[in-house]
């Protein structure tokens, strides 16, 4: 089993040490990358907020996509159900 490394995450103007396994370091980092990026973007977005508003904002932000690509992905399965039974269907009718 691999063992934890600590991390440290800066995020907005505060520095979180993290443990996370080796494997999802550079997932991490990247997770870091965005947040900090929309920070950034709100922040030329939305002047006067202090810190907390703006994570708060890029927490909605990050929870609204994680919700689009979910029902996306169910959409996709969706699709892929239909495809076969159409693919079914003619597959009978050409027999």
């Amino acid at each position: 089993m691999n063992e934890l490394i600590a991390v440290s995450a800066l995020i907005g103007d505060r520095s979180y040490r993290i443990k996370i396994h080796p494997d999802d370091e550079e997932v991490v980092r990247k997770t870091i990358k965005t947040i900090n990026d929309k920070i950034i973007e709100f922040k030329t977005q939305f002047a006067g907020k202090d810190m907390q508003d703006y994570i708060a904002m890029v927490l909605i932000w990050y929870a609204t996509e994680q919700h689009s690509a979910t029902a996306a992905n169910v959409e996709k399965e969706n699709l892929s159900e239909q495809l076969a039974v159409i693919e079914k269907l003619l597959d009978g009718h050409l027999s």
